[in-house]
């Protein structure tokens, strides 16, 4: 079937449903409230089900021209001794190809560019939505890809899920230094990792109390195992990006609403259109397991293929939202949880029992 759309949220997610949505044969506006995209260069981590699902959407080889494959990465203690490696062999033995990063930059380009070919469909930047049943009442549908604080999220399913703190914040950056070693390394309360992004640059990430400063952070890992002082020595502190670490509870009952609401609610009489959360808006989760972006890739495609693949009119539709609902809110939900749960199995300070426990962990 085919429709009229708009998608708030220009994000990875969002700009992933809106190619999918067009490639279906939908109209489709894309909103963003900031004035320019987000364009740090974190790595994103690909998993092989995501680049099939960009594939799916027509940018899988726009990903792979940038992206670096990613393998041999271990855990390792702060003095540098392994405890175990990451899955990534068997990851890529199971999919027939390895886990990818690329970085973030890299893969909006692509997919600004994918919407860009179609010539039809605007990214209206600036663009604040406050009154989302207002916004729904002249579309078939609306997307709430608006990140963890979605105004399309509360406005459909209420304020009892939000932004949670787990009590730590995260920084990343990019160094222009090659690492030699890559993976992560915990300690008691913290933890650094370090991934390849492109040849002669290395992406980390590091975890620690919420109190720690920038001027702090050098400090906070200056005794750990090379290259990690030298990889924070690399860096330019003006451009690390520091965030607290969130994510959303509790889950959500549905990503979707697929009842309209009552005209008498909108101001201008009409009857809005359902709504549909992807990414963030809808499990947005802490980054320990690298699926955030994956997951957000994948909501778009289990969305849009549903939608293709409905019968015309409002039931259609309806149909199509309980359909993505069903394949996709358990899945992330579940990685979410498990996210969060490897948070704080990375993050505490009884570190002799966690140590142990990994050592155990297959090679």
């Amino acid at each position: 079937m085919t429709g009229t759309a708009t998608v708030v949220g220009a994000g990875i997610g969002g700009l992933a449903t809106a190619i999918g949505l067009r490639r279906a044969g939908w109209t489709v506006t894309v909103l963003e409230r900031r004035t320019e995209l987000e364009r740090y260069g974190a790595a994103f981590g690909i998993h092989p089900t995501a680049q099939s699902a960009l594939d799916r959407l027509g940018v899988g080889d726009a990903l792979r021209d940038h992206a670096v494959p990613y393998r041999d990465a271990h855990i390792r203690t702060p003095d540098g001794r392994p405890m175990a490696r990451l899955p990534l062999e068997r990851i890529e033995s199971k999919a027939g190809r390895p886990e990818l990063l690329i970085s973030r930059p890299y893969l909006l380009d692509a997919l600004l560019a994918a919407l860009d070919a179609f010539g039809d469909v605007p990214v209206k930047l600036g663009e604040r939505v406050t009154d989302v049943d207002a916004l729904a009442a002249g579309q078939d549908l609306v997307i709430g890809a608006d990140g963890i604080h979605s105004a399309v999220r509360t406005a459909r399913f209420g304020d009892r899920s939000g932004p949670r703190r787990v009590g730590t914040v995260a920084w990343i950056g990019i160094a222009d230094l090659e690492s030699p070693v890559h993976g992560e390394t915990w300690g008691s309360g913290r933890f650094f990792g370090l991934t390849p992004v492109e040849p002669g640059r290395t992406n980390w990430y590091a975890t620690v109390p919420e109190a720690t400063t920038a001027e702090e952070l050098r400090a906070s890992f200056a005794g750990w195992h090379d290259p990690i002082p030298r990889i924070l020595d690399a860096t330019d502190p003006a451009t690390w990006i520091r965030y607290e670490m969130r994510h959303l509870y509790p889950a959500l009952p549905s990503f979707v609403s697929a009842d309209a609401r009552p005209a008498s609610r909108v101001s201008t009489g009409a009857r809005p259109a359902p709504v549909a959360l992807v990414g963030d808006a809808a499990h947005a989760m802490t980054p320990n397991l690298g699926q955030g972006a994956c997951t957000a890739i994948l909501d778009a495609d289990a969305l849009t293929r549903a939608l293709a693949a409905a019968p015309p009119g409002p039931a259609g539709i309806a149909g199509a939202l309980r359909a993505y609902d069903a394949e996709r809110r358990r899945s992330a939900q579940r990685t979410a949880f498990g996210s969060r749960t490897l948070h704080r199995f990375m993050s505490t300070e009884r570190t002799r029992l966690r140590d142990a426990v990994v050592r155990l962990l297959p090679g």
